[in-house]
């Protein structure tokens, strides 16, 4: 197909967000996705993503069984308006299976019993292709369904090698690292929720004595900074508060502001 000028098109209206949200266990992030319009749930974990009822397929087992619970989104009619995924960190080892599988179909004589098998790496690297049939059944629910997708995640405690300063530990999403940059390159927000802690120093008699302390106060934060992982494409504050109603406000006034200042 020629390309020209002519075939320029204005984007404005922003699609159905697609949302990982990540942080420690217990924080909120299934209350958080549960209360997204009209959410249907891949459960992965069979956990339960809010306090109130859900419709949820079965517990998923395989990678097919995820893929046929999209397909079903896709293809017959309903009213769901939000697809939540719980937990990406447990859909990686039915990834990890799949593609062990479909190698030892291809290559019989040369079978992997785990996707170590594969030796330096390379069987990480063949998930990929498998995680992006994953992510692009996610685009469509999006593009051609208008559904907004919530996947979340645990996080963990790694070194970060800057190479600014010196290395230091963040929170990240507890996946392999080729997963977790896809997936954090696919998503419009990659959002960290935590507990917000602040620090106090106690003279003990010839020492000082650090203490971390809160009110249990829940923040989701959509900024990346030293301790996390975080990133947004709505021009959203750099923290809310843990709550679906936060955001959709917030994304709101941004998508006001955007008009207002193109209007002008």
């Amino acid at each position: 197909m020629a390309i020209s000028l002519s075939s320029l098109n204005r984007l404005s209206a922003p699609k159905p967000p697609r949302i990982v949200i990540y942080g420690p266990h217990g924080i909120g992030k299934n209350s958080f996705a549960g209360s997204a319009p009209r959410p249907v749930l891949i459960n992965i974990e069979d956990g339960h993503p809010s306090g109130q009822p859900i419709d949820a397929f079965p517990k998923a087992e395989s990678f097919q069984d995820v893929m046929d619970a999209m397909a079903a989104l896709y293809a017959e009619p309903h009213e769901f308006e939000t697809l939540v995924v719980d937990s990406l960190d447990w859909l990686e080892p039915l990834v990890w299976a799949e593609t062990v599988r479909r190698n030892n179909a291809a290559n019989p004589s040369k079978p992997w019993a785990s996707i170590e098998d594969a030796g330096y790496g390379r069987g990480f690297v063949a998930t990929l292709d498998v995680w992006r049939e994953y992510l692009d059944a996610i685009n469509a629910l999006r593009n051609d369904k208008g559904m907004a997708v919530i996947q979340t995640a645990h996080a963990e405690v790694k070194r970060f090698d800057s190479p600014e300063t010196e290395p230091f530990d963040r929170y990240q999403i507890k996946l392999h690292k080729l997963a977790s940059a896809l997936v954090q390159e696919h998503a419009d927000m990659v959002l960290f929720a935590n507990f917000k802690t602040s620090v106090t120093r106690t003279d003990v008699g010839m020492k000082k004595v650090v203490r971390g302390v809160g009110a249990g106060t829940r923040a989701l934060y959509t900024e990346e900074r030293p301790a996390f992982l975080a990133k947004n494409r709505h021009n959203l504050p750099p923290e809310l508060p843990l709550s679906w109603e936060a955001l959709a406000s917030a994304m709101a006034a941004s998508s006001t502001a955007a008009r207002t200042s193109e209007a002008a």
